[in-house]
């Protein structure tokens, strides 16, 4: 599943389709993705215009004109195209041709801009949903997120009073959206590893008995900031469905440091042991059990 930099990378892309400008037209050429789409879901966005295009976590926001907000999430194979005069933009040297496009198109906006964006999602576990942005706060799917780790709300005391005495594994911990948002197993394996912090030291390890942050947990948060950044520089990383609108291939996943990197040595100068895999909490996790302590 795409994770916060794959999000973030595709809001990019559609920014200058989307936003400001008006839908011309919708398609929905299903009523249904991974739930049934709004009643009048077509009826209720055309003619409205994107006035701005946000991200939540694994979730893209378009707030609307009329006072709603589009919320659309990717689900396991969801991608979005940007093409104009029916061509996609000109790919990047990384680029892998997309096929059946045509049966895989389950929304298509047509934009003022001249842009036509099209939601393609063979495993159909995407959704998407009109809210008010009055209940915005109040949406079962946003309300019990935490804060972004790119934002200013989370830092290393935010991680150590929620890790406080929490009897979990510090890799589980941050896979909890309820602690920080938008984190997946790539990126907690990379950050962990950049922080030299074992992934099964108890969470409880990153505050002290105060609840003040330890050193280790500073390092963490500011690896968690730049594994983050680096993988949207890279346009994310493409495993198995991940492109950009353009079709480009994100490239993050040629400068992994552990994750599956099993049996491979570790990059850490000095280091010199090897990487390798466990299981936690049903996912792979990948780490130099030498300099992750």
């Amino acid at each position: 599943m795409p994770e916060l930099p794959e999000v973030e990378t595709v809001r990019r892309g559609l920014v200058p389709a989307m936003e400001g400008a008006r839908f011309d037209a919708v398609v929905a050429h299903r009523g249904d993705l991974r739930w049934p789409l709004p009643k009048d879901f077509a009826k209720r966005l055309q003619g409205q215009t994107v006035t701005g295009l946000g991200r939540r976590a694994k979730y893209l926001l378009a707030d609307l004109s009329s006072g709603d907000v589009l919320l659309m999430h990717l689900g396991m194979s969801g991608s979005f195209r940007v093409m104009r005069d029916g061509k996609e933009a000109a790919p990047g040297a990384y680029y892998h041709e997309r096929s059946n496009f045509g049966a895989h198109d389950h929304v298509v906006f047509r934009m003022s801009s001249g842009a036509t964006v099209a939601f393609n999602d063979p495993r159909r576990f995407g959704c998407m949903k009109l809210i008010p942005r009055s209940k915005l706060d109040d949406e079962p799917l946003l309300r019990a997120l935490g804060p972004e780790p790119l934002g200013n709300e989370f830092d290393a005391a935010m991680l150590a009073r929620a890790c406080q005495g929490k009897r979990t594994s510090v890799k589980a911990a941050l896979l909890d959206q309820r602690i920080v948002a938008g984190l997946g197993n790539i990126y907690v394996c990379e950050a962990l590893h950049r922080a030299h912090i074992s992934p099964k030291r108890m969470a409880s390890a990153l505050a002290k008995r105060t609840g003040a942050p330890q050193p280790r947990t500073v390092a963490l948060v500011d690896a968690i900031r730049a594994v983050l950044n680096d993988a949207i520089a890279a346009g994310g990383s493409s495993l198995r469905d991940h492109r950009q609108t353009s079709g480009e291939l994100g490239m993050f996943q040629h400068t992994f440091r552990v994750y599956d990197r099993e049996g491979e040595r570790c990059p850490t100068r000095g280091c010199g042991g090897t990487i390798r895999r466990i299981v936690q909490t049903g996912r792979s996790t990948f780490y130099c059990p030498v300099c992750q302590k």
